[in-house]
């Protein structure tokens, strides 16, 4: 094989194996919960771990990889993700777990901030169209195939079968990239911005914990309140700094641009909506419905096959229709999606979700594949790897605080339905607090059976119900998320707004075709 070509191979291992942990770990979190003795918090921080680690460092990322050579950094990413997956496949309890997938997520970072600019130093004219097209499909697919591999492993393996596959494809990456590829350099890269890194991600960190403690806690309690304070004026300190940087970590001007201010929010509301609902939904489709990992995967293809599906259609779409005429019905789909899937009560059965599913499915489609024109199409190429930079970001800032958020409204929500199901039934008022945190920590069958024969039917019914009307109450939440991304993408997204080519049209650029990633 041509040497250049090793490029793109090893570019797109990294890409599909750092993507897929996005939505693999999703179908297994039920096992997890068990196999671990850990709480619904815990499962929140799996997740929320591996994004916010992705989502801080990204920008940071690229800035390093210009810096001290693409090739460096990106091999310096396998190793920190290999490892990071052993250690998750090796984990012992819930914080060993965390902590692996935060390790993941810098590791994931330093691979994907430096995937493009390892194919863009490499590969020119037609060929260069080839690579970020098989990029592109690369991100698509792994996404798509994250439910339903993970269910396969989880069912015939295990739940740390899902990270230690990770293991031979780092190794071999890693050889490839130490022998097969090119090192590159920016010839005038900026600075490490210190003081915008550790703001940015301390505040993300202090406001994801508020969120996930006021699930425990109450939205009042002093340690809530106090993570939610701090998480505010490292926001507005990282404001501060940013405008004040030589070299900041983000130029706070290029949100100054319609469209790609349209195109951040849309990226955020798409993955805080659809995305960070996909732990509830899996939650509902095992502990609810009483599927297995592998039968929730099947399921959950409703939504990634019709997003592979429609994206095509949609990429192909993406040069001759107007961006916004893609990006704003497709987030009112997603919206409609998950309004849709509303309406559950005790005796709901899986398939009353198919509709919503499916429309959720499209309208992914629709949004993923030009949303990364709205950051690179739109400023100068000096500027396009901040800019590709922060709408990823933006993307894992989603699905972190929407499932914080979700998270804190599914408990609240969860307490109140029960306490009112079981108000009418003796002796039962003490324990409904019990009961909702017996199905909080996955613990509902052994509180079931630990009940009187009379009052476990009673109690089961009463958990079907309550557990149905807090995922209604998420619905309509992530729903009006959606179509108020919708709203500002029609709003704020433009034509006049992308800059003019080598070619003479506007807005296309090499990664306008490139599905980008939907985790």
């Amino acid at each position: 094989m041509n040497r250049k070509w090793w490029t793109l191979v090893v570019v797109c291992a990294a890409t599909f194996m750092l993507l897929l942990d996005v939505t693999i770990v999703v179908v297994a979190l039920p096992d997890i919960q068990q196999s671990l003795s850990a709480s619904f918090s815990d499962l929140q921080w799996v997740t929320d771990a591996y994004a916010l680690a992705l989502a801080a460092l990204l920008l940071t990322s690229g800035s390093l990889a210009d810096r001290f050579g693409r090739r460096r950094v990106f091999g310096a990413g396998l190793v920190v993700f290999t490892a990071g997956s052993l250690l998750c496949g090796l984990a012992t309890g819930p914080l060993m777990l965390i902590v692996s997938r935060a390790l993941q997520g810098v590791g994931g970072a330093m691979l994907f901030a430096t995937s493009l600019a390892l194919l863009a130093a490499t590969y020119h004219g037609r060929d260069r169209g080839t690579a970020f097209g098989a990029w592109g499909a690369i991100t698509g697919v792994s996404t798509a195939l994250g439910p339903i591999l993970g269910g396969l492993i989880a069912t015939s393996i295990g739940w740390r079968g899902i990270f230690l596959v990770n293991l031979p494809i780092g190794l071999l990456a890693l050889l490839a990239t130490r022998y097969r590829v090119d090192e590159s350099r920016a010839p005038h890269a900026r600075r490490l911005d210190r003081a915008g890194l550790v703001t940015f991600t301390c505040g993300l960190l202090a406001l994801v914990y508020g969120v996930i403690t006021a699930g425990e806690r109450r939205w009042g309690d002093p340690v809530v309140l106090g993570s939610l304070g701090l998480a505010a004026v490292l926001a507005i300190a990282f404001v501060l700094i940013e405008k004040r940087t030589a070299e900041p970590m983000f130029d706070l001007s290029l949100l100054r641009t319609p469209t790609f201010l349209g195109g951040s929010i849309a990226a955020f509301t798409m993955n805080g909506s659809l995305f960070a609902m996909l732990l509830y939904l899996v939650l509902y489709l095992q502990e609810d419905q009483g599927f297995s990992a592998l039968e929730t995967g099947v399921r959950l293809l409703l939504v990634s096959g019709f997003t592979m599906v429609v994206a095509t259609v949609s990429g192909r779409l993406s040069g001759r229709v107007p961006v916004r005429g893609l990006i704003g019905p497709g987030l009112l789909l997603v919206g409609v999606g998950l309004m849709a899937m509303g309406g559950l009560d005790a005796d709901s059965a899986w398939t009353r979700l198919i509709p919503g599913l499916i429309l959720c499915g499209i309208g992914s489609g629709l949004v993923n594949p030009p949303l990364a024109s709205t950051a690179v199409g739109v400023v100068p190429v000096q500027h396009s790897g901040m800019a590709s930079g922060f709408n990823n970001t933006c993307r894992q800032v989603g699905i972190a605080v929407g499932i914080a958020v979700y998270g804190s409204l599914f408990t609240a929500r969860l307490r109140n339905g029960l306490a009112g199901h079981l108000a009418d039934r003796p002796g039962f008022a003490d324990r409904a607090g019990q009961l909702a945190d017996a199905v909080h920590d996955g613990r509902a069958q052994a509180a079931l059976l630990s009940l009187p024969g009379a009052d476990r039917a009673a109690a089961g019914r009463a958990i079907h119900a309550a557990f149905a009307e807090a995922l209604d109450t998420l619905f309509v939440v992530s729903g009006a998320v959606a179509v108020l991304g919708a709203v500002c993408a029609v709003l704020l997204i433009r034509g006049r707004d992308f800059l003019p080519t080598h070619s003479g049209t506007t807005g296309s650029t090499p990664s306008d075709s490139v599905a980008a990633p939907v985790g």
